[in-house]
């Protein structure tokens, strides 16, 4: 047996010796997210790693292909998070070297309910976030408040799809026809899923997605933006990088234009290290082969828990999938309505002593949050939905390891919960 069948067969020896995903009906733990990755990811992470070829290279660049290729986008440019897709991008789109961008001052309409990193590089290049409130049923912006919100500094709509949730893309795209406005995704709770049978982060001029462990696949940390267009991936892989060229698909370009610098070390433009890196690329391919049965697992769990709770619909609200969409079901969100008996944070608490984690929805309403009082923002009218998914919002785990007798359990704690206070 050589050194790597050696590797392998202790890999995944020490990978059978410690399950992290089986349910234990006499010790119940149902986690909100379990791993992606098995023996198969650590092995492809530790073979790259021992080539010593780690920094960002060939294995990158194949991964950005065949993720590109899976749902059919043209260009990818990963990154080391999803939060750094989306700083990526709009790093990108305020450049001046890039045509018809986005400059200090324009306003961005997002939704309130979103997560912090939705906001955070709007306000870091200079851009003013404009808050909208949220449809209460699929948790996504209300249509008819983007066009209450959009001014005559209104230059972008950045969409989020919640929890997995396809946004309703044909009103956001004729509102975006209508006011001459850019589009943006962010879709990094959302891979694989689709409205009308085409993959979110499609509709845009830029979209991002996210690797990290408790997303619909994982490279650990990680992240990618997609685009149709090649001079915005070319921009991309410069501010990626410092500033540099040397990761552009078309050097040659930049060389002649600057024909007195060394080419190896040409900045052009502004930059952070975004790279990802060789191990995490190997793993990455791995995970895009598996990804088609993680979300089908995570639409079979999210049906499987709707199945045994929409007969407490007096007590709970549901997220309502878009119509002609698939939700790839990021979590299982769901909204305890005003009664007499309990609380979200009561019914959270009692699940958490039962040993099953509970989490609030994504931020909540972010323009309440205390960050927002440092820089120039706006809000466009009521924000009530997303303050009632913020005060009374909560989901459980539907990742692809849930075993059904985990789902059982949570449902079946969920039934007793009610049924203790019900009858008090």
């Amino acid at each position: 047996m050589n050194n790597n069948e050696n590797l392998e067969k202790a890999i995944k020896q020490c990978w059978d010796d410690n399950p992290t995903n089986e349910f234990d009906s006499d010790n119940p733990i149902v986690r909100l997210h379990e791993p992606t990755f098995n023996a198969e990811e650590i092995i492809a992470f530790t073979k790259q790693m021992l080539t010593t070829k780690v920094t960002m290279g060939e294995k990158v660049t194949e991964f950005e292909k065949k993720y590109c290729s899976k749902y059919s986008y043209k260009h990818g440019v990963s990154n080391n998070s999803g939060s750094s897709a989306n700083l990526l991008m709009l790093s990108v789109l305020t450049s001046k070297l890039t045509k018809n961008n986005l400059n200090k001052g324009d306003e961005i309409i997002l939704p309130a309910l979103t997560w912090s990193t939705t906001v955070w590089p709007v306000i870091q290049m200079g851009l003013i976030p404009v808050y909208v409130d949220c449809d209460v049923n699929t948790f996504n912006m209300d249509t008819n408040k983007i066009e209450e919100a959009v001014s005559n500094k209104t230059k972008a709509i950045f969409s989020v799809p919640i929890y997995g949730n396809p946004c309703e893309m044909d009103d956001i795209l004729s509102i975006c026809k209508r006011h001459n406005l850019m589009l943006i995704e962010d879709c990094c709770e959302s891979m694989g899923a689709k409205y009308k049978d085409k993959y979110v982060g499609s509709f845009g001029r830029i979209a991002s997605f996210s690797f990290y462990y408790s997303h619909h696949i994982t490279t650990l940390e990680g992240g990618i933006c997609v685009t149709d267009d090649h001079e915005l991936s070319e921009m991309m892989r410069i501010v990626r990088a410092h500033g540099w060229v040397r990761q552009v698909e078309n050097k040659n370009k930049w060389i002649e234009m600057y024909k007195d610098f060394d080419p190896k070390f040409l900045f052009v433009n502004d930059g952070y290290n975004l790279r990802i890196t060789e191990p995490q690329a190997a793993m990455g391919l791995l995970q895009i082969d598996k990804i088609d049965k993680f979300i089908d697992n995570r639409k079979s769990n999210a049906k499987k828990y709707y199945n045994e709770l929409k007969s407490l619909g007096d007590f709970f609200s549901f997220q309502t999938t878009t119509k002609h969409s698939e939700n790839s079901h990021f979590g299982f969100p769901m909204i305890v309505k005003n009664n007499k008996y309990f609380s979200r944070d009561e019914i959270c608490t009692y699940l958490n002593n039962c040993g099953v984690e509970t989490r609030p929805i994504i931020a909540g309403n972010l323009a309440r949050q205390p960050a927002n009082n440092l820089f120039e923002h706006r809000i466009s009218g009521k924000l009530s939905n997303s303050d009632t998914i913020m005060d009374n919002g909560f989901s459980v785990g539907v990742h692809q390891s849930l075993a059904n007798d985990a789902i059982y359990y949570v449902t079946g704690k969920i039934k007793e919960f009610i049924n203790k206070r019900t009858k008090k």
